[in-house]
């Protein structure tokens, strides 16, 4: 294991309330939409610029991309809780010399609000999101651009995620996939797409990272 690759939403931070409260208020305000957390779910592959150019009806779509970014900043702090599990987690992965990185389907402005109000800004070496990838996951474009960028074969790799498209780009990427279900209590987890192992919790891979380089 010479690099772990996470996703973000629901894997490194419980961000999954502040998106669905964002976007729905994007959709109250502009369309007199009110959508579900799991109609706005549905939603989730592009990033939040690319679901609301395409999903919202409203043609001021420019206005509503800076509301939504006004809402996550504003509510970030309220909504979404650091978690000590997960620092402590990179910081044993840095300490050991894996390497670490970010594929996520966020866009760049809002990962670098909650990496800012999370306390991990520099914590990784790299940082694929969904403004640099043609094709969102479960495409693995971004996923083989990080193991690109990191300088590992992708056999020594690992990917990291709780959604199935996770699962499904790691696959057809060739990494090995971990599905994780340790941080929201709404995730189930349970995938359609079987990952290669399946954590229910942050000290587990704790012990398999500490396994696989023999402490």
């Amino acid at each position: 294991m010479k690099a772990v690759i996470f996703d973000f939403d629901g894997t490194l931070a419980d961000t999954l309330p502040i998106c669905f409260y964002s976007f729905q208020r994007v959709f109250e305000v502009f369309d007199k939409r009110k959508l579900t957390s799991l109609q706005v779910e549905e939603m989730f592959g592009p990033s939040e610029i690319g679901i609301i150019q395409q999903q919202l009806l409203h043609p001021a779509k420019e206005d509503a991309i800076e509301y939504f970014y006004q809402i996550y900043s504003e509510y970030h702090h309220e909504l979404v809780l650091e978690n000590k599990e997960i620092i402590d987690l990179l910081l044993l992965l840095k300490s050991l010399h894996i390497k670490i990185g970010i594929f996520t389907g966020k866009a760049r402005r809002s990962l670098d609000i909650s990496l800012k109000a999370l306390n991990m800004v520099e914590m990784f070496d790299v940082i694929v999101t969904g403004d640099d990838v043609v094709k969102p996951k479960p495409d693995p474009e971004g996923l083989l651009k990080a193991v690109n960028l990191l300088k590992v074969d992708k056999n020594d790799a690992v990917f990291i995620g709780d959604t199935d498209a996770d699962i499904i780009a790691g696959k057809k990427a060739g990494i090995t996939t971990i599905g994780v279900s340790w941080l929201a209590k709404e995730q189930v987890g349970s995938f359609s797409e079987t990952p290669h192992s399946l954590l229910s919790s942050v000290k587990e891979f704790h012990c398999l990272v500490k396994e696989r380089v023999g402490i």
